[in-house]
């Protein structure tokens, strides 16, 4: 018998954090940050229900932030058992977990700078030293490893073609004969997104833990690259800066990707593509010391001795003084920079500078959560607020539906239709209210199995 409350990741796609009691063991799987809303970041602040201390273990899907974010914050809490992830998760997490530090560090001073924090002083939610007591507490397992939890109960990792090292993770309990599964989907991704590997197929699953990002929609039967090399094209065409809000995990490395097949093609002219943000100049090492997890072509043009990531005139600003450089660019460029929803990092002072400017260009490429400033650019507004300030919207922004790393509701049906037997229950999570319901819908009439959309605190019992 096992119990699972769900503490996030409920009405919101954001604050991924499970609570499962399995085997006399109390574990997290999911450890994130709620973004968004202001009604959800508060819960950032708000006391755990359980005492960080009394885990055993957390398990990491992945190293975005809305799902491993809140590490420190635990860490710094009382938790001090093990942080068990892939080994490019590990990695990854390593690298977005001091960013975040730091740069709540720096969101905090500026706010105290300016005077615009409702709290005197501002403080940020855990800091450096905060972060690198997380750190040692990763134990990296490689795909398809078996780790014992317990006698009775083993933990599996599957690739879930999501981000790099992006994980469905399985536990196995067996007990007089007697086997039930439970598996967590993470993030699940797209059929043949580029560099990746397709989402591993699981079997014999008792309950699943699925998200519904895209839960009421599908993505457009488009090609991403084709729409890209348009946006490229047409803002070279008007003279002004193309900026780019992205992930430093996964859509950096994709974007870079495509642009440089672009260029070799002869599709876009070459031009100056600035990376500011330090922790995307990481992860593409760490995604360059993780050729094992990319998908076969990926590793064929490695072979070949091909530099996948690199542009023909690719600027890496690592520093503050390379970052404002940027400044001094006005035409004909492409920026880009983290977060993807804007909600906080370099971008800001790029968007603040850019946004005024006509000529400019916005392109965003990945899901947008209700509350960010990247809703407010996607809803094309007349203002957006950065820096406790009004910014104008005036530049072009243009939304690409094709990079997003989610699948959509059809293709994960498409994957559920490859299991051998019906979940006796499936949960559905990470996912907007409308998203969540539509998915647990869908489920339902396709293929009438039992599915539950639970809500912020909700606990069930597993037979």
């Amino acid at each position: 018998m096992a119990k699972i409350t769900f503490h996030g990741a409920t009405g919101t796609v954001t604050g991924s954090r499970f609570q499962l009691e399995i085997d006399d063991k109390n574990i997290m799987v999911d450890c994130g940050m709620f973004q968004g809303m202001k009604e959800n970041r508060r819960k950032n602040w708000e006391p755990f229900p359980v005492p960080p201390a009394s885990f055993d273990h957390i398990f990491i899907t992945h190293s975005h932030i809305d799902h491993c974010g809140f590490l420190p914050r635990f860490v710094k809490e009382g938790f001090h058992g093990r942080i068990i992830s892939s080994k490019a998760t590990a990695d990854l997490c390593e690298v977005v977990l001091r960013d975040s530090a730091h740069l709540q560090e720096e969101d905090a001073k500026w706010a105290n700078k300016k005077g615009f924090s409702k709290h005197s002083p501002a403080e940020p939610l855990y800091n450096g030293e905060d972060a690198e007591k997380t750190i040692p507490l990763f134990k990296p397992v490689f795909y398809g490893d078996i780790y014992q939890l317990s006698d009775n109960t083993r933990v599996k990792f599957h690739d879930s073609g999501h981000i790099l090292g992006a994980s469905l993770i399985d536990f196995k309990t067996t007990k007089n004969n007697t086997s039930r599964k439970i598996l967590f989907s993470g993030d699940l991704g797209r059929p043949e997104i580029p560099v990746l590997n397709d989402p591993d197929q699981v079997y014999n699953v008792d309950y699943l833990i699925l998200e519904s990002t895209y839960g009421n929609r599908t993505h457009s039967d488009v090609d991403a690259a084709a729409d890209l090399e348009r946006v490229i094209n047409e803002s070279h065409q008007r003279g002004g800066v193309l900026v780019i809000p992205a992930f430093s995990v996964g859509r950096t490395q994709t974007l870079l990707y495509l642009i440089r097949e672009l260029e070799e093609d002869g599709k876009i002219p070459k031009m100056p593509v600035y990376v500011d943000s330090p922790m995307a100049i990481e992860a593409l090492q760490i995604f360059n010391n993780h050729i094992q997890d990319f998908d076969l072509f990926a590793r064929m043009q490695k072979m070949q001795g091909k530099d996948i990531f690199r542009t023909a005139d690719l600027h890496i600003c690592r520093s503050k003084e390379e970052s404002i450089s940027i400044n001094d660019v006005k035409s004909n460029a492409i920026i880009i920079s983290a977060s993807g929803m804007v909600s906080g990092g370099r971008i800001l002072h790029h968007l603040a500078r850019t946004l005024p400017d006509s000529k400019n260009t916005v392109l965003l490429i990945g899901y947008q959560a209700e509350g960010t400033r990247g809703r407010t650019l996607q809803e094309k507004k007349e203002t957006v607020t950065i820096h406790g300030k009004h910014v104008p919207i005036t530049a072009k922004v243009e939304m690409i539906d094709g990079f997003s790393g989610h699948a959509d509701y059809f293709e994960m049906l498409a994957w559920l239709m490859a299991f051998n037997k019906p979940p006796q229950k499936v949960f559905i999570v990470h996912g907007n209210p409308e998203a969540s319901a539509a998915m647990a819908d869908h489920i339902r009439k396709t293929y009438k199995w039992d599915v539950v959309v639970p809500v912020l605190g909700e606990s069930f019992i597993l037979d």
